[in-house]
């Protein structure tokens, strides 16, 4: 979580998804292939590793557990949230805090772009762990998978994740975003430029600084 840069760092924001991807492996791997990502999940389907009637409890039991993390974290981190919004839930400017559950992009990004680069990096993913598990290639030694998987999400955020944010899986970003609006955040999490989990201030809008303006 990194709040106006005063609490953590972008760096520990990747190591502990990378990580949290591990767990999530270790947790899951035997039992139903690790399936955490709607996109990778959709991906298998279509490729005929799975079939298309486990897709909708999938990715129900993904955005699930999604929603439940958000509020997992929302009640650990409270205290953090309050104090650094000084109680405004916001999107925008300088003390938002929406952004730490779900993905919203700067202002240099647009929404297509924005979108473009959530295809080409979740792309990334998907051919990476291709890789890691095809044994008729050079998978990852067996035991290895897991913690080889958190090093590259971990890789792919520290190199790729800048624009976007990196949600690289709808699973995510849209029940943390659904819990933001329940939380408090309000319809702003919803708005039309802020879809897929992208997010970029209008070109009249400026953040709000506190500071009087120029006369």
């Amino acid at each position: 979580m990194v709040l106006g840069g005063k609490m953590g760092s972008y760096l520990g924001v990747n190591l502990g998804f990378g990580f949290g991807v591990t767990m999530g492996v270790h947790v899951a791997g035997n039992i139903s292939g690790a399936h955490m990502n709607a996109a990778l999940t959709f991906t298998n389907c279509a490729l005929g590793r799975m079939s298309w009637k486990k897709f909708p409890v999938y990715v129900l039991g993904q955005f699930l557990g999604s929603f439940l993390a958000a509020a997992t974290v929302y009640c650990l981190f409270y205290g953090a949230i309050m104090e650094f919004s000084e109680g405004n839930l916001t999107v925008t400017g300088p003390t938002a805090t929406a952004n730490i559950f779900a993905t919203y992009l700067p202002q240099h990004m647009t929404l297509w772009r924005g979108f473009l680069d959530e295809v080409i990096v979740t792309g990334m993913l998907q051919l990476c762990l291709s890789a890691i598990t095809d044994k008729e290639n050079n998978p990852a030694l067996q035991g290895t998978q897991a913690v080889v998987i958190g090093i590259l999400v971990v890789i792919i955020g520290g190199s790729m994740g800048m624009n976007s944010g990196y949600a690289i899986n709808p699973s995510r970003d849209l029940p943390p975003r659904l819990f933001t609006f329940i939380a408090g955040w309000g319809t702003q999490v919803f708005r039309c430029h802020h879809l897929l989990g992208l997010h970029r201030l209008h070109p009249t809008e400026a953040p709000d600084t506190g500071e009087p303006p120029d006369v």
